[in-house]
């Protein structure tokens, strides 16, 4: 009979601790990055900090479209350049470095002929 009580406790304090581990976390902001691509071609969007090199995603030409930066990359205010690659083109355009913080929205245009 006492064992079955120890046992009672620990599937307690089992449940207990399992249920506060669940979504006891606080969430981040979502930084984003706008593109507003005038240029007829499709771009690959990366992200630059320092050497790193992080494609995150793809801007229709002639559109608008909101991409998320992977919460990895900003810490506070980070130091960030942008990459925009053309699909089936050659030139490579690179933003000016830029601060940019947590939950924060950067627009990058693309201008027409890139």
């Amino acid at each position: 009979m006492r064992t079955l009580k120890w046992l009672a406790l620990f599937a307690v304090v089992g449940l207990t601790t399992a249920c506060a581990t669940g979504k006891n976390y606080q969430e981040r902001p979502r930084t984003m990055v706008e593109v507003d691509n005038q240029s007829l071609s499709d771009m690959t969007i990366y992200v630059l900090r320092g050497s790193q090199r992080v494609r995150i995603g793809i801007a229709s030409g002639l559109r608008k479209t909101q991409l998320t930066i992977p919460q990895g990359i900003v810490f506070g205010a980070t130091s960030l350049r942008f990459l925009a690659d053309p699909i089936g083109g050659t030139v490579t355009p690179v933003s000016q470095e830029i601060t940019v913080s947590e939950g924060e929205t950067v627009i990058l245009r693309i201008p027409p002929g890139r």
